[in-house]
């Protein structure tokens, strides 16, 4: 498979910084289909990082024993509903969230839909996240992460998300189109 090599270090500049104690090894999925759409979760939370509606990519911790492409599989298939053709890996972003005191280190796959069937969502996904679908064309989506800056979470995800949207995009126009 290939990768494009994308890095990305980033800062969390809305909390201060005291001091991180844990990693977290996230595969995310930036997942479109041949009609040119892209497929995200929406969340609307209110918790420590405060209250707020946001668009993130699909994806989630790689469990123990799992590598980068069964995790992301796993992800998109519980938090989507989807089986994807995996493309490409975009990237990586390392992030922090200062906030809960946790180091992310992002992998980004593009991902191709290839048919849509049950999602999976865990109690905490549905209560307390109430996660769901945005089927969003490429500016659309752009505008959906500009319109949630208004919160400092959606500020963070805007940050770490929008780049790689945009290489996700170039990479479609110029290998999958």
């Amino acid at each position: 498979m290939k990768s494009d090599g994308m890095q990305l270090e980033l800062r969390d500049e809305e909390w201060p910084f005291e001091y991180t104690d844990h990693d977290r090894r996230i595969a995310r999925g930036i997942c479109f289909d041949e009609d040119g759409y892209f497929y995200f979760v929406r969340a609307r939370r209110d918790d420590d990082f405060g209250k707020a509606t946001i668009i993130e990519t699909a994806g989630g911790g790689v469990e123990a024993g799992e590598d980068l492409l069964e995790a992301i599989k796993r992800e998109l298939s519980e938090e989507l509903g989807v089986t994807v053709e995996v493309l490409c890996q975009i990237g990586t972003v390392s992030d922090y969230y200062n906030l809960i005191h946790r180091h992310n280190l992002n992998n980004y796959f593009l991902c191709k839909v290839l048919s849509f069937g049950e999602k999976h969502l865990t109690q905490d996904e549905i209560e307390s996240f109430h996660l769901s679908t945005l089927k969003l064309k490429f500016e659309e989506a752009v505008a959906e992460y500009e319109k949630r800056r208004e919160t400092k979470i959606g500020r963070l995800i805007a940050n770490r998300e929008l780049p790689i949207l945009r290489k996700a995009k170039e990479l479609i126009d110029s290998d999958y189109a």
